[in-house]
């Protein structure tokens, strides 16, 4: 079964309780939140006031997603507004336990990234560290790209990895994930499904959510 994890930045803004409170009735695994700094990648997003909002309209677990030059600077703040789990990307960290160990101290659970370009060789040792790996499916910054092809046999090579080694680290996909590819993604060994416009764009959010979790 994967679990299924709507990304807030593909949300209607200006009717966002309304569409975080139909993830909530739809009850979706977790929410995907994707901190942005205009430097890491070329965009901005949000910061932890709207994650604390978001932690007081639903009890979804949230999955934060630091896209940030200097992550460590703010695991706090996201750790105090209500972030469950919180990923950082190992391009930032080439050395990512002890900074694993900062988010462990703080109560949340550990999630390390990486962009499609980075071999997913370079990240798997430290995985029994983590309790998530998210493989990037496009290059992080706008939504609505095309689902990356090349991250499948990755996929395949992460869950034969963590598998092999009894971990319990989670595999997450986000990019281009739709109805049309959630299966594909799925069987190839990813445990959550990241969807932004692939989720809050559906004319039929109920549907997919149940053809999601029913893979």
């Amino acid at each position: 079964m994967a679990k299924l994890a709507p990304s807030v930045l593909g949300a209607d803004f200006t009717r966002l309780g309304e569409d975080i409170a139909d993830c909530t009735r739809l009850n979706v695994d977790l929410l995907h939140l994707d901190i942005m700094d205009g430097h890491f990648v070329p965009n901005i997003s949000f910061g932890p006031a709207i994650v604390k909002t978001i932690n007081g309209l639903t009890d979804r677990f949230l999955d934060v997603h630091l896209m940030l030059a200097e992550p460590e600077k703010y695991f706090e703040a996201f750790a105090k507004a209500g972030a469950d789990l919180i990923t950082f990307h190992l391009e930032v960290h080439p050395d990512p336990v002890p900074v694993a160990k900062q988010l462990r101290d703080l109560g949340v659970q550990t999630g390390l990234s990486i962009n499609p370009d980075k071999p997913v060789e370079e990240v798997l040792p430290y995985l029994k560290h983590f309790d998530l790996l998210l493989l990037m499916s496009v290059f992080p910054g706008f939504g609505g790209q095309k689902f990356i092809g090349e991250t499948i046999p990755k996929i395949e090579t992460a869950r034969s990895y963590i598998d092999s080694n009894n971990l319990s680290c989670e595999i997450e996909v986000d990019g281009g994930i739709d109805g049309d590819n959630a299966a594909t993604v799925s069987n190839a060994g990813a445990d959550i499904l990241v969807m932004g416009t692939g989720f809050f764009g559906s004319n039929d959010r109920a549907g997919l959510t149940k053809m999601v979790q029913g893979l």
